[in-house]
């Protein structure tokens, strides 16, 4: 079987169900489990920062039942089983994922920031209503800019084989190739370069507020820490690798550029494809960053836990 296939492809067969395989039980485990804690130990307590990270939880657990698809279809040298619906199902339900994500963390950045930069104000204006009105706009507004994946993603058949693809080179005209092109672009832009800047803006005021103020808790302080570090590493190893490969990647493909240099970025795009994914895995601890209940589950109960857990409840997250 394996004949057949390229050295790039052969990289991705070996690389992709692994990884997948993976993070479908980590991300399985640890959503389901930060979605319970959530919903019981967080009910008293519903402010903004729990329906956020619930939406982001549903978002996750929705995407990771598709991944045995992927494991399967991966398993058998990228044979698609499964017909054309289903693969254009499971790439709609990958982008949402992706930039539904990356939403979310920036609407909770946005909330933690005004939370601690403006207290009273949050306290008296923002309310879990308005977290979830935002709710329902960041769905929408992802399922507009995805929908474009609806149309291209399909089954193609390839050397014998019937492969599920973002858009198919065989049943595409030039306007279309470009038009895709174009949407990847502004995917990235939209979807992950803007709601970065407006996060890492966020933080970097988040930062400033809690180091200067001493009445600030050093658990306190490493929560925050913990908040900001799990989202950076989402930019850096998930999120950013994955929108700029893909682009260049689809770029060399376009204007028939076949040397060494694609075939590495082919398979460095294949390892952000993983990476992509592994967001899922990395949004428990996150949650362990924002809610007591989450971090005392994984992590035990400390002293100054028990000292501050009452008045952290009070803190509009």
């Amino acid at each position: 079987m394996m004949g057949n296939f390229s050295d790039c492809e052969r990289f991705q067969i070996a690389l992709l169900p692994s990884v997948y395989g993976l993070e479908f039980v980590l991300a399985l485990a640890g959503n389901l489990l930060a979605l319970w804690l959530m919903v019981v130990r967080e009910r008293r307590n519903w402010h903004n920062g729990v329906v956020l990270s619930c939406n982001l939880a549903i978002s996750d657990l929705l995407y990771v039942l598709t991944l045995p698809l992927l494991i399967i279809y991966y398993s058998r040298g990228k044979y698609w089983m499964f017909g054309d619906a289903v693969c254009k199902i499971e790439r709609f339900l990958f982008t949402c994922n992706l930039y539904v994500s990356i939403f979310f963390i920036m609407a909770i950045s946005v909330n933690r920031c005004v939370a601690l930069m403006w207290p009273f104000f949050a306290r008296a204006h923002v309310q879990p209503v308005h977290a979830k009105a935002i709710s329902v706009v960041i769905w929408i507004t992802v399922g507009v800019i995805s929908c474009p994946v609806l149309k291209f993603a399909s089954v193609c058949v390839h050397d014998n084989k019937i492969h599920c693809v973002s858009i198919c080179d065989t049943q595409v005209v030039g306007r279309d190739v470009t038009f895709h092109f174009v949407y990847k672009i502004l995917l990235f832009v939209i979807g992950c370069l803007i709601p970065f800047l407006v996060t890492s803006t966020s933080y970097c005021a988040v930062i400033w507020v809690v180091w200067r103020n001493v009445n600030i808790t050093t658990l306190q302080k490493q929560k925050v820490a913990l908040l900001v570090t799990s989202v950076l590493v989402m930019y850096a190893i998930s999120f950013m690798p994955y929108n700029v490969l893909q682009i260049l990647h689809f770029y060399l493909k376009i204007h028939n550029k076949s040397n060494s240099s694609q075939c590495l970025i082919y398979d460095m795009y294949q390892v952000s494809k993983g990476l992509a994914a592994l967001n899922m895995c990395i949004h428990p601890i996150l949650y362990m960053a924002l809610f007591d209940s989450i971090r005392v589950a994984c992590c035990g109960k400390r002293l100054e836990d028990n000292n501050k857990i009452e008045a952290n409840k009070q803190t509009c997250l």
